[in-house]
């Protein structure tokens, strides 16, 4: 057996083709233009899926990753109507600007401030005025009672 040091045979990982990011410039790779559900959205089709499979009596494929999802949802939505969560869509359906990952954040987030949303959506930066996001956030709000 030798004495000698041997250099490490590992090598660096390279970054598997595709990462996606959500930072300062979004990187959603193949989500670039799919549509994106807000959380009360998510919520809204599968329960409204799985009331239709307990109708159908097709509820055999209730999966603990399923519940658990449901569960998530329950947690987090922030809009329990369907009212509202149609509203919500609405409204943030005529920010053109914006792509539909961020008004899908921006819909599930609800943040209070400015600052807040600019920090967790840091994509939002340069694309929409301050005012303009501040009454966005305002209308949103007033949608959650």
């Amino acid at each position: 057996m030798s004495d000698q040091a041997h250099a490490p045979t590992a090598r660096r990982k390279p970054p598997p083709a595709g990462e996606e990011e959500a930072g300062e410039v979004l990187k959603l790779g193949e989500f670039e233009d799919v549509d994106t559900l807000t959380l009360s959205e998510a919520s809204l089709v599968i329960n409204a899926l799985m009331a239709k499979r307990r109708k159908d009596r097709k509820d055999r494929n209730e999966t603990d990753a399923l519940n658990k999802t449901l569960d998530y949802l329950d947690a987090f939505t922030r809009f329990k109507r369907k009212e509202n969560v149609e509203a919500v869509e609405r409204l943030l359906s005529t920010r053109k600007e914006l792509t539909k990952f961020e008004r899908a954040q921006i819909g599930s987030l609800c943040c209070d401030s400015v600052d807040e949303c600019k920090t967790l959506i840091p994509s939002l930066a340069d694309k929409i005025d301050d005012d303009d996001l501040k009454e966005l956030l305002d209308e949103i709000a007033k949608l959650q009672s």
